[in-house]
């Protein structure tokens, strides 16, 4: 391979433009470094010797001597903020908002996090001032998500469904999601308050708004139960297959109970075994034994149990037919199953619990919003032992 003479000619010139950078970068670092206090170059020796609370003074020192470091002071107001020390956060964002000499990008930002520390304080109605003094700002988007989580901590579902229809368009399915879940909370409001026209028509624009809102059905069909039509209210929960067959567990005791009502109990159980065949679940196999064994006693129930085992085995059967078992047994008889019982019992404990599929929070009952996430419809009505069992 040949060698150009330029490539010759060329190389000690790039040399010579890099150690010229170089240069250039030291003296600039040099310069920045004097400029900036003493007190912060001796707070960042305390964070590395692992002495936070010294660098906070010597970091305080340092925006006191030089009031130019806004960026120093954004730092401090939010590791207050993580500390739990929101007086403190609280005066410097103030500080920084008040400030005349800064960027009005950063004048925005301390606003923005000055609503921060109050709902960490706690102070809901002046973090919800401050959010909506920043709507039509650069920072509106952010302004929107806060209020957002405000009006569903005060349970404001009027005033969360305006911010969340505010919300920019590359976020609206998840906006109607939530929508649809702030009009269901109304109904059940209404419902509770027996005003059943009110919560229809709230449920109806619910389903509008997100046509695949189980609860809303759901809601509908106890709307009408609690009007005594019972076959409407059939109707609704009936259709929650075709929407997501996951949530027939939740309305299978109402089920059950809306066709005894009408004196077509024997009809009811057969529908509830043709879901529990169809859509394995652990709660809806709970609300089946429970009818088929006060409608056929034991023997029913243990043979509806065995099935299910023998299709799905799981713990949560095996507990169930336990109990079928003891009380087909002589009482002389039931202490070993007894025993064993207690043993697989304690044991399905720790398996029957329901998983946010977001954030992987576990809780015993079912929710639908999570409680640590605050994400809606993230509990599936599955127990976590199903979790394991699906592919």
């Amino acid at each position: 391979m040949e060698i150009e003479l330029w490539w010759l000619l060329a190389l000690p010139l790039f040399f010579g433009l890099g150690w010229l950078a170089a240069r250039i970068d030291i003296r600039h670092l040099v310069r920045e470094s004097r400029s900036l206090p003493r007190s912060y170059f001796a707070g960042l020796n305390f964070l590395l010797n692992e002495q936070p609370d010294r660098a906070i003074d010597s970091f305080i020192e340092a925006t006191s001597k030089d009031p130019q470091t806004a960026e120093l002071q954004f730092a401090l107001g939010n590791l207050f903020r993580r500390r739990g020390e929101t007086d403190r956060a609280i005066q410097i964002h103030q500080a920084l908002a008040a400030r005349e000499d800064v960027r009005p990008e950063q004048r925005l930002a301390a606003r923005l996090e000055l609503g921060l520390d109050f709902l960490k304080a706690g102070l809901l109605d002046r973090a919800e001032d401050v959010f909506i003094s920043l709507r039509g700002s650069a920072l509106d988007t952010d302004a929107l998500h806060h209020l957002l989580d405000i009006y569903q901590q005060e349970k404001e579902w009027l005033k969360a469904i305006d911010i969340a229809r505010a919300l920019p368009e590359t976020e609206s399915h998840r906006a109607q999601k939530d929508i649809a879940q702030f009009l269901c909370e109304l109904a059940t409001q209404a419902l509770a308050q027996s005003r059943l026209a009110d919560a229809r028509t709230q449920l109806e624009e619910a389903l509008s708004t997100h046509r695949k809102c189980v609860r809303a059905l759901m809601l509908l069909g106890d709307a009408a139960a609690a009007d005594q039509k019972w076959e409407e209210a059939i109707e609704h929960w009936q259709r929650i297959e075709q929407q997501n067959p996951v949530y027939l567990a939740l309305v299978a005791a109402r089920l059950a109970d809306a066709y005894r009502r009408l004196g077509r109990e024997r009809q009811g159980i057969t529908l509830l075994k043709s879901y529990l065949e169809r859509h394995a679940s652990l709660d809806l196999l709970d609300v089946v034994f429970k009818e088929e064994l006060d409608a056929e006693g034991p023997s029913g129930a243990l043979t509806l149990v065995r099935e299910e085992l023998r299709r799905n085995p799981t713990l949560l059967g095996l507990d169930k037919l336990l109990e079928a078992q003891m009380q087909t047994l002589p009482p002389e008889a039931r202490t070993d199953s007894d025993l064993m019982k207690n043993i697989i019992h304690a044991h399905t404990r720790r398996v029957a619990r329901y998983r946010c599929d977001s954030c992987g929070f576990k809780a015993r009952q079912f929710h639908w919003r999570c409680p640590a996430c605050g994400g809606w419809e993230t509990y599936p009505p599955k127990r976590t032992e199903e979790f394991d069992l699906t592919p």
